[in-house]
């Protein structure tokens, strides 16, 4: 069965990110793992910057307990990232993001990801409740089809 690769209008919000001469590898393309930096890096930012998550001096921490990724095309350095952005699903303690990486005006993701975190006390790093000004920002990622 073939998969549909997702587009632009799947994705809830974009990040803008710029790439960097140290990403290509010997082949002239961006390294597989350096996908799970930027997909990392754009969680990271719009829990900050959105959903106002003290990183790193909050009481929660989100731990990443799952990640995948699948590669449709190339990306590489000099190159900008559109990074869109969509959550899956919002549980008791854990969300699982969906992270689409793009070149500027491409259409269809160059590669999909599935990031999943689960919200521990920062001391005890027990699970915890996702917070409700958090789950509230969460939601805003939701994409309905």
């Amino acid at each position: 069965m073939a998969r549909v690769i997702s587009s632009r209008t799947d994705y809830a919000q974009f990040k803008q990110m710029t790439t960097r001469w140290r990403d290509n590898d010997v082949y002239g393309h961006m390294n597989n793992v350096v996908f799970y930096e930027y997909v990392d890096s754009a969680v990271n930012m719009w829990l900050m910057e959105s959903a106002s998550l003290d990183i790193p001096n909050g009481e929660i921490v989100g731990l990443v307990v799952e990640t995948a990724c699948t590669f449709y095309g190339p990306l590489g350095f000099p190159e900008p990232l559109d990074v869109g952005l969509r959550v899956s699903r919002i549980g008791n303690s854990s969300v699982t993001f969906e992270v689409g990486l793009f070149s500027t005006g491409a259409q269809s993701a160059a590669a999909e990801a599935r990031f999943t975190h689960v919200y521990v006390n920062e001391k005890t790093r027990s699970p915890v409740p996702i917070p409700d000004r958090l789950r509230a920002a969460l939601k805003q990622l939701v994409v309905i089809s």
